[in-house]
């Protein structure tokens, strides 16, 4: 089995593919091709939201593939606008409609919007469709440590994972402390910090060419070594298979160091806060 398929132990006692295939921005036909090819590349793990528009494509490229259902974990979330128990109950059963499968194996809050103050409701809602069946592992996005001590505090249930902003402009070194001292899996999304501007950096590039790999490849062996999930996104057949193929080469500790120093102040592409940001 290779690296990026690797299974990650969640605290549930399930397990999650090391590497997965982030959806974001793909739309219509773009969509079910580009989930198509990357099942067929081997991702086992495919990202999706309510707020990208996508479900229904990626339901379709689940049903089109070969590879057994059971054998690809489908990642979606609930967005702000769902943020109450009921409401967060009615959007995962659309969600599973659009999706046409019957349950979501990881099932997130999008984001907290903490100053509606419904996330925890979200997260009881969460744990009762665990509990029905219809999601397998429930967990959170984008939330902060105080977000995540008060769902555990308020229910006794820990999320098996939080998919947060996580590229080397923005390493989170704090909230990964956080994430191992709760047992809760880091999952990145923007792993090569949107624009690609990081692959160009000098450190990037030195061990890109010491190693014989791409830039990608560096960056995203630097998540693994750090033990994050990263969630690359490409809809190129050769780029998706680069971004799998992570075998045969390792980063030394003053890369991987010299890596995490290109973190800046505050490194997020865009102002996303979670103490701020409100997502509908």
């Amino acid at each position: 089995m290779s690296l990026a398929r690797t299974p990650r132990q969640l605290n549930d006692g399930t397990t999650i593919p090391a590497v997965g295939f982030g959806t974001s921005g793909l739309k219509g036909d773009d969509a079910v091709q580009g989930v198509l090819s990357a099942l067929e590349k081997g991702y086992r793990l495919i990202d999706t939201a309510v707020n990208y528009g996508n479900e229904a494509e990626v339901g379709e490229a689940i049903r089109r593939s070969d590879v057994p259902r059971d054998e690809i974990v489908v990642t979606s979330k609930i967005p702000g606008r769902a943020h109450a128990f009921d409401d967060a109950i009615a959007s995962t059963r659309v969600s599973l409609d659009k999706l046409g499968l019957d349950r979501i194996d990881v099932h997130l809050i999008h984001w907290p919007n903490p100053d509606r103050d419904l996330y925890a409701q979200t997260w009881r809602a969460l744990v009762q469709l665990r509990d029905e069946g219809l999601v397998r592992s429930p967990g959170v996005s984008n939330f902060t440590e105080a977000h995540l001590r008060r769902v555990v505090d308020e229910t006794g249930v820990t999320p098996v994972l939080n998919q947060i902003e996580l590229h080397p402009y923005f390493p989170q070194d704090e909230m990964r402390r956080v994430h191992d001292e709760l047992g809760v899996v880091t999952e990145a999304w923007s792993p090569f910090a949107r624009k690609q501007a990081v692959f160009d950096e000098q450190p990037v590039q030195a061990a890109a060419e010491a190693h014989g790999v791409t830039p990608g490849q560096v960056i995203l062996r630097w998540h693994l070594q750090l033990g994050t999930l990263p969630i690359p996104k490409s809809a190129t057949p050769s780029r998706q298979e680069q971004n799998l193929d992570l075998e045969g080469f390792e980063l030394t500790d003053d890369e991987v160091t010299a890596i995490s120093g290109l973190a800046r102040p505050d490194g997020r592409w865009f102002d996303g806060d979670p103490e701020t940001h409100e997502e509908l």
